[in-house]
């Protein structure tokens, strides 16, 4: 088993059935995605470039789906977080029936879209 995946399964509920319901979400939208394991957290990249990576907070008690280019995502604003970040933002689940599929699916469409953009307001070097 791959070290994303075992993170996955190791969590306590309710975090592991957030995480699994993400995952089969983010992997069905945007199937080009491959699951690595960086920075010590399940980690999605296209192309070798990070996509959106999925950070379980147990002390504060939510699970972030927390996207790369987030500086060029216009949808559902209202509903990313950027709490004590300079870029990045994130949709934010306490509990399996807060994920809003229309939302994250959404919010995946526009940053699969945006993908070239790069982290911040420049493009990725090709």
């Amino acid at each position: 088993m791959r070290p994303a995946e075992e993170f996955i399964l190791r969590q306590q509920e309710p975090y592991k059935s957030i995480l699994l319901h993400l995952q089969i979400l983010i992997e069905n939208a945007i199937p080009e995605v491959e699951l690595k394991f960086k920075w010590k957290i399940p980690f999605y990249y296209l192309n070798e470039i990070p996509f959106c990576y999925l950070n379980v907070s147990a002390k504060k008690k939510y699970v972030d789906v927390a996207f790369w280019v987030s500086s060029h995502l216009s949808k559902h604003s209202e509903h990313l977080i950027s709490e004590n970040r300079k870029v990045v933002k994130s949709l934010r689940y306490f509990c399996i029936e807060d994920i809003n599929e229309t939302i994250l699916l959404d919010v995946l469409q526009e940053a699969f879209y945006q993908k070239d953009k790069g982290f911040y307001k420049k493009s990725n070097p090709k």
